[in-house]
C-alpha cells in the first residue's frame, strides 16, 4: 500500500498528478494522471494529451487514493529509474 512515507520507493505510474512548482512557469498547474516514467522524466496524460516533465525541475503533487491524501515530492528526489529507486536511501523517507 502506498501511504506518503513510502511513496518514493513505490510505482507512480497510474497515480492522480500535478506540479506544484517549476523552473518552467508554464508547467505550473498541470494535473493528470501518470502514464509513463523513465529515470529523468514524468509522462502525464493532461487533458491538452501527453506532456512531459523533467523530474529535476519541478515538484509534484501525487493524490493516494486510499489515504485521500495530496503528498508533495521533490522531482530531485525521485531522479531514478522506477526499479532503482527502491535501493536509494532517503533522508526524508
Amino acid at each position: 500500500m502506498i501511504t506518503p512515507e513510502n511513496i518514493v520507493r513505490h510505482e507512480l505510474i497510474g497515480l492522480k498528478a500535478k506540479v506544484t512548482s517549476s523552473t518552467d512557469q508554464d508547467n505550473v498547474g498541470a494535473e493528470g494522471r501518470v502514464v509513463d516514467e523513465s529515470r529523468n522524466m514524468l509522462v502525464i496524460e493532461t487533458k491538452l494529451g501527453e506532456k512531459n516533465f523533467v523530474k529535476e525541475q519541478n515538484i509534484f503533487s501525487f493524490y493516494l487514493p486510499r489515504s485521500r491524501k495530496w503528498v508533495s515530492v521533490d522531482g530531485k528526489i525521485i531522479v531514478a529509474r522506477p526499479e532503482d529507486r527502491i535501493k536509494k536511501k532517503f533522508d526524508k523517507w
